[in-house]
């Protein structure tokens, strides 16, 4: 399968959202997306977020990475990966490596000093993924936070 790697554009919003839904129902967390195709389009327009796709050879977005940039106080400019889904039917395929290298090299042309992100505890098919790059998984971390 051929599949090229780019930037997310508005129009792409839908599909985007359909794809983090997907990882929800993966996570078994369903009902914890309160956000809709809308709130991605206004965000996405306001620069809250950046995404990059996975489309193939028959112009279908089978993929993305949701990233932003912040900041760490210990590190410097740091890009938190916030999203990274392939749809369930092409894992295994090679596609989440060519999205992970793509947003590696954004992090590298950005001069950022760390990428981070989250992985929920059972989820082996994305810890062995990652494994590969030889993440520092953080045990004495906990996560915190407030929904408002």
């Amino acid at each position: 399968m051929q599949i090229s790697i780019r930037k997310a554009r508005l129009e792409d919003m839908d599909t985007i959202h359909g794809l983090v839904k997907e990882l929800a129902i993966y996570e078994k967390l369903p009902n914890e997306v309160k956000t809709s195709p809308e709130s991605y389009k206004a965000d996405f327009q306001k620069n809250w977020f950046e995404s990059i796709v996975a489309v193939s050879e028959n112009n279908k977005i089978v993929g993305t990475c949701i990233f932003y940039q912040t900041f760490s106080t210990w590190k410097g400019k740091m890009i938190y990966l916030e999203d990274f889904v392939v749809n369930e039917q092409l894992r295994g395929k090679g596609i989440g490596v060519q999205l992970f290298d793509h947003l590696l090299n954004i992090c590298k042309d950005r001069e950022v000093a760390l990428l981070k992100w989250q992985i929920i505890d059972w989820n082996e098919p994305a810890l062995n993924f990652y494994r590969k790059y030889n993440f520092i998984e953080e045990k004495e971390w906990l996560n915190g936070k407030i929904i408002f």
